[in-house]
């Protein structure tokens, strides 16, 4: 299945919440870098999107995403939590910072778009 393919149903999708949304653009944006007519197999996903980084975390603090806190929390939060962290300057909860967030948004992308490569091949 191409990218080009995945990326129309990606964006057909009605996503209900600010990080649902924030997760399918990030399905959308690692998709637009490997290119319109890169071919998707069900059991290569993750190898094509991680883009030979170890892990999501590792994309995600090693510069592939997002790098400022502000940005990660305008694309993943609802309208008032970047207020409740002051833009992005306080950490989102206890346990993670704005990079971890962006990780555990780009997993649930990755396993997005193996759902629909997978459900098509």
């Amino acid at each position: 299945m191409k990218a080009s393919e995945v990326i129309v149903e990606l964006e057909g999708r009605r996503d209900r919440g600010a990080w649902d949304r924030g997760v399918t653009s990030c399905a959308v944006g690692m998709l637009e870098e490997l290119g319109p007519d890169a071919e998707l197999a069900p059991g290569s996903v993750r190898k094509a999107l991680l883009d030979g980084a170890a892990d999501w975390p590792a994309y995600s603090w090693g510069g592939c995403a997002l790098v400022y806190d502000a940005d990660i929390a305008r694309a993943l939060c609802a309208p008032w939590e970047p207020r409740r962290t002051r833009g992005g300057e306080l950490r989102p909860n206890r346990r993670e910072e704005w990079l971890d967030v962006q990780a555990r948004a780009l997993a649930q992308a990755c396993r997005q778009v193996e759902r629909i490569v997978g459900a098509q091949g």
